[in-house]
């Protein structure tokens, strides 16, 4: 059994053989096609959002447990074989992994059936200013920086550290970069941020960036979280719209935003609204942990070994690549429909969002 922070993980189950594509499309049971890849490279972060990590005993993940950068492209290179069009990498903060601008590189020189492959990254954008230039060099397409609040106090307090110029800084690089779109993130916080929706949307609209509100996830280390202190993505809308005018874009197809333009455009704003008006049905998205799990869902319990494949030397080149791919083949025929928050028997995921990526 897989082990990870101390806590027994649920292997994935084994599809029966019939059940699992030998070739194809990456494709689940209910015709879903897989085509973005989110790769954790670590779970560590320079901030201890109370939504995500306790401000002191995060069990890391042991260092020899965390996929090396050949590991992490060889995966990455099986998917693309699979179908994988798009990587997002993420984390904890991904921009902490030393080598993180290697990885963008060798990821974006990979060939996908659709062209370069698609690299992006999120992250609390602290790093960027020193290092947006090489990242660009290397081939980064797109960025999300995570901004919940533009209050100094609020943000020393929702991240436990004093990092509010540093976040914006960062942001200023972002935007002078010139990759387009940039996506700003922000979870909507019932009595922290929820006084700052209009603020944050008029920030986005004027550093042209497209700001994306998300409902607070059950995902945090501390398993505290409440659906009904949650912020609705109807209650989001409906604030903004004290001040904007919203026109749904249409269009939408797998992404996990329901987007709206504000006052006629150009300018956009998104919703991720998780909980309360789930995306399932269109979800294209597979994980991988920056331990070697892949993860057909944010939300799952199981998990599926790739770390041992990749690290068993009785295999040669050609048996680990057909076994990585049996293995992320077999996750996603394991898929379920949905995420299954409303469910009775809903189970907060044993990991926290720091060790799965976002």
């Amino acid at each position: 059994m897989a082990v990870s922070l101390g806590i027994p993980l649920i292997r994935a189950a084994e599809p029966a053989p019939a059940e699992v594509p030998q070739d194809g499309p990456l494709v689940d049971r209910y015709g879903r096609a897989h085509r973005d890849l989110r790769i954790s490279l670590t779970d560590r972060c320079s901030l201890r959002c109370t939504y995500c990590m306790p401000v002191t005993g995060v069990p890391w993940l042991p260092k020899d447990t965390l996929l090396t950068t050949d590991e992490l492209v060889r995966v990455a290179e099986v998917s693309a074989s699979l179908g994988i069009v798009e990587m997002r990498l993420t984390g904890g903060e991904p921009l902490l992994r030393p080598d993180v601008v290697t990885v963008v590189r060798r990821l974006a020189a990979i060939e996908t059936e659709a062209g370069r492959m698609r690299v992006s990254i999120t992250t609390n954008g602290l790093a960027l200013p020193k290092m947006m230039d090489d990242l660009v060099d290397a081939g980064l397409e797109r960025l999300n920086v995570s901004i919940d609040t533009l209050d100094r106090e609020k943000y020393r307090d929702l991240t436990r550290r004093d990092r509010l110029d540093d976040a914006l800084e960062g942001i200023r690089a972002a935007r002078a970069s010139g990759l387009r779109p940039l996506k700003l993130n922000a979870v909507a916080m019932r009595g922290v941020n929820d006084d700052e929706l209009r603020d944050l949307l008029r920030f986005a609209v004027e550093h042209e960036a497209e700001l994306r509100f998300i409902e607070q996830m059950p995902l945090d280390a501390g398993h505290t979280w409440r659906r009904d202190a949650m912020v609705e993505g109807e209650e989001i809308l409906a604030e903004l719209r004290r001040e904007f005018s919203l026109e749904r874009v249409a269009g939408r197809g797998a992404s996990p935003a329901e987007v709206f333009a504000v006052d006629g455009g150009p300018a956009t704003v998104g919703v991720i609204a998780s909980v309360t008006a789930p995306f399932c049905g269109a979800c294209d998205r597979v994980r991988l942990t920056a331990d070697g799990q892949i993860r057909n869902c944010l939300f799952a319990r199981e998990e599926s070994d790739l770390r041992a494949v990749l690290r068993d030397e009785a295999l040669d080149e050609p048996g680990r690549d057909a076994a990585i791919a049996r293995i992320i083949r077999g996750s996603i025929a394991a898929k379920r429909p949905g995420h299954g928050i409303d469910e009775p028997g809903f189970l907060q995921p044993q990991r926290p969002m720091s060790a799965i990526g976002g």
